[in-house]
This record gives structure tokens, sequence and C-alpha cells, in this order.
């Protein structure tokens, strides 16, 4: 079996130089690299990751704690930070707490076992006073999704309530004033911002929050097409409907086209994350920018330059959201 010896000298370079290409660290010119590379492909030598881990002090992964592994949503996220990870010779290893507290307590505890190096943690339902404790531990941590105080340069996050308050004010400058509101669950805390921002809207433009034209959704189709069937079931007039989240603007636009509405025709729609789908739709949706690969790039960036010591990455903390205007939404009819 090829041993870091027999690399060294085929490739006519020194262990520490074989280690420094092994390892990803320290400089070293392309062409020395592509002779230990050359070398480690014709003796078929395979780093061995126990005695990097060792040797270095470091397992190179990094866990990841998300709410679901499934979605539109989540997809993304994942896979912008496994990609830039990836490129920088790390591993990631994924754990789902799926909004229990329970469980997203249990999977910070596994990823912590396993040695990661650092942690990129979307806790949805963790305290912050216990996310204000985990990042005073030996292993530094990331949060994605949401903000703490005290902790502020760990958060990397989205201003909801500005996004809320977008969505809501494209609608009103459009001259609706009967305007429905499907919110994510408010347990979460970007739901209650967006919702904020909802408010807030109305507020400028001299109305008053009607609890009749608001349904707590669960942010899945499900939740906008069960929160359009009790809107109407209430008898209250409204002309548009502003979503937390375009999944549920998807289902809500699904019931309106079941019972012969046409949008925007009818009744108008702004929906909040611009995932892929809904620009295929017809019509369009207007949506909100949410721009979480940006974010789940900035938080591997986070590891890379606090834990990694990669200077050379850029990083930062709140991301503004901006609308993307199409076509579900026009003035009401006279």
């Amino acid at each position: 079996m090829a041993t870091i010896y027999d690399v060294s000298i085929l490739a006519g370079v020194s262990l520490a130089t074989v280690s420094r290409v092994v390892n990803n660290t320290g400089k070293v010119s392309e062409k020395t690299c592509k002779k230990v590379h050359d070398a480690m492909e014709q003796l078929g030598y395979r780093p061995n990751s126990i005695a990097q881990s060792l040797a270095s002090n470091r397992s190179n992964s990094v866990g990841v704690l998300v709410s679901q592994l499934d979605g539109p949503f989540y997809g993304p996220l994942m896979r912008e930070i496994e990609s830039v990870l990836r490129a920088a010779n790390k591993h990631v290893i994924i754990a789902a707490g799926h909004s229990d507290a329970a469980q997203e307590k249990d999977a910070v505890e596994f990823l912590l076992s396993r040695g990661c190096d650092a942690l990129i943690v979307d806790a949805e339902i963790l305290s912050n006073e216990y996310l204000q404790k985990l990042c005073k531990g030996k292993t530094p941590v990331v949060l994605i999704n949401r903000h703490v105080d005290g902790i502020e340069d760990r958060c990397v996050h989205l201003n909801n309530l500005e996004g809320g308050l977008l969505a809501s004010r494209h609608v009103l400058e459009h001259g609706h004033q009967q305007v429905a509101y499907i919110s994510g669950p408010l347990f979460k805390l970007d739901a209650r911002e967006r919702l904020e921002g909802h408010k807030q809207a109305l507020t400028e433009k001299g109305l008053t929050f009607d609890e009749r034209l608001f349904f707590e959704g669960d942010f899945r189709e499900e939740g906008g097409y069960e929160g359009m069937e009790v809107l109407f079931e209430r008898g209250q007039p409204f002309t548009a409907v502003v979503c937390a989240n375009d999944q549920m603007a998807s289902g809500a636009i699904a019931l309106c086209l079941e019972r012969g509405l046409q949008v925007p025709q009818d009744i108008s729609f702004v929906g909040f994350d611009n995932i892929p789908f809904p620009r295929y739709i017809s019509p369009k949706l207007t949506t909100v920018c949410n721009p979480i690969q940006d974010m789940g790039h900035m938080a591997a960036n986070w590891v890379l330059k606090e834990v990694y010591d990669n200077r050379e990455v850029n990083f930062s903390h709140r991301f503004e959201p901006e609308l993307v205007v199409r076509e579900s939404v026009q003035p009401p009819k006279a």
C-alpha cells in the first residue's frame, strides 16, 4: 500500500508539500499540485481521513441542521452549502429538525457527537437562550434564517419585515383596499415578521387589519388551499391575497381556479420566496425574493473564514428582500 513517503519521492517534493496539497492548506503552485496529484493517482494513494483528523485536530466536516429535507426551499439551500464547502475540500453531514424542539436539539447533539468542525444551524423552534449557549461552546456555530440578539455576528438572515411590507404595499398601490393575508405558522419568527410588515403596509394606507381577512397557514400548498376555503366561507369581501410564501400562494390560486375565478382579473395574488416553479405557472406569480441560496453561500463562507482561516471569502449578515413583479396583480374591478 502506497504511503505519503512514496508520493513525495515519486513527485520529487517534500513531505510537507505533499501534506499541504492533501490537506488543502498553505500555498502550493499549480504545477507542484499537479505533480503531487499525478503521483497519488499513479500509486493509487488515498489519504487516511482518520489520520488526517488526528494530525490536524479537524474532521474536515461541517454539520448542517435544516428544518426539512424536502421542498423547493431547503433543497437549494443544502445544495449551495454543500457546493461551497466541497469546493474547499470539506464535507457536510445533514440532519433535520422537522420543526420540533426535541428533534432539533437531538439533531444538534448528533452533529456535535460526530466531531464536526462547525455547525450551520437553521433552527425554527430552539430558544434564543439555547442558541446563545450553543454559540459559546467549543464548536463554532453560524445561524441561518434567524436573528438572535447577542450573537448577531453568528446570524445570516433576511429582513422579513421589509419583505412583508413590500408584498402588501404592492397590492395596496394597485388600489386594493380589501386585502386578505395567509400567514405561515406564527410560532416561526419569519412568519411573524412578514405579518408585521403586512400590518405596517395597511397602516401606511390608513387601513385597519381585519382578523376576518386573516388565516394562519403552514407554509405548504395545502395550507394555502385551506386558507382560501376558510376566507371564502367567512363571506368577508376581498380583492387580493398576500401569502407568506409561494407554496401557499400556489395552493390558494388552485382553489380559485377550481371555483372558476380568474387571476388576476377577479383576484390578485402576491407570494414570498421566489422559488422556481411560480415563474412558470399562468399567471406568473408576483413575489418577494428570498435569496436562500445566497444565504447558504454566506453561511458556508463564514465557516471557511472563521474555522478554516480562509480570509479571502466575503461575508455579510443581513440580506434585503426585493419585489419580483410578474403578472398576478392588477387593479380591482370597478
